[in-house]
């Protein structure tokens, strides 16, 4: 039988390499597809998206919005914040009122973390940075605040920041609902059956994480940029848990509650009815 390649994008992050041990280490039997693991920084990964460069990839929920013709949603794999999310950091306690107009470093425009800034505060002075270099942007004077994503949201108190609020917990209070940050995605010109049979293999690989859950933080620790591993556990299991075996019903809502406000208040240009690959 022919050997088909599936490149798969996800992000140097312990989450990420924590969802996908099991296939980067070869726990698994994969039958006829042999899984490569293409490493770059999530605004990489969501531009590549655009391009539709790779078989299967992570990416924002903010850019799914604009590759929904050419990828459709895994029904796992997904980061969902529950109550927690992207946070907004200064040097100084400011009332999140003065961010008003003030200049904001983000982690990439099509990132979900955006997307929800813009929800939560319309009127603001992006400057676009790497996700790891928002604190410089600050301590360097070229923004006055920072939009903060992965380890970030455990680490800024160390770094001397001051936590002005939380988008995850912000959305929790208006809606209800959890905040759906990331997904993987499966490009749709593999046909049904191919992704059918891919998916279930990222499904095992999230199963076996989460079942040896020890070596799989082991192998992700090398992903944690200098976190300790008490430090990386906590966000690995903010971000691969029940939410990422399964994209539940409240999730789901609170991906269309989402992407129809985003839709309202003109953040996205088109409504998006968000698409699953059966589970």
């Amino acid at each position: 039988m022919e050997t088909s390649l599936i490149r798969v994008g996800h992000s140097p992050d312990p989450d990420d390499a924590f969802m996908f041990y099991a296939l980067a280490k070869e726990r698994l039997d994969t039958g006829r597809f042999r899984f490569q693991h293409i490493l770059e920084a999530i605004d990489t990964l969501n531009s590549w998206a655009l391009e539709g460069r790779l078989e299967v990839t992570a990416l924002s929920v903010h850019a799914y919005t604009y590759v929904a013709d050419r990828y459709i949603l895994l029904p796992h794999g997904a980061s969902i914040g529950r109550n927690y999310g992207p946070i907004i950091v200064a040097k100084r306690g400011l009332d999140p009122a003065e961010l008003r107009g003030k200049r904001i470093a983000v982690p990439g425009k099509l990132t979900t973390a955006f997307l929800a800034l813009r929800l939560y505060l319309s009127e603001f002075q992006a400057v676009e940075v790497p996700f790891d270099q928002v604190f410089d942007a600050i301590n360097n004077g070229e923004a006055d605040a920072a939009l903060v994503i992965h380890e970030g949201q455990l680490t800024f108190e160390a770094g001397g920041f001051t936590k002005l609020a939380d988008l995850g917990a912000w959305w929790h209070e208006q809606t209800g609902l959890p905040l759906p940050l990331g997904a993987n995605a499966i490009r749709k010109d593999l046909g049904e059956p191919c992704c059918l049979e891919v998916s279930g293999y990222l499904r095992a690989s999230i199963d076996y994480g989460l079942a040896h859950r020890q070596q799989a933080l082991q192998y992700a620790m090398q992903f944690g940029r200098g976190m300790e591993t008490a430090l990386a556990d906590q966000f690995v299991g903010m971000y691969v848990n029940e939410d990422t075996r399964a994209w539940n019903q409240e999730s789901r809502q609170g991906l269309e509650q989402l992407l129809n406000a985003a839709w309202e208040q003109g953040v996205i240009a088109k409504r998006i009815l968000p698409e699953f690959l059966p589970s």
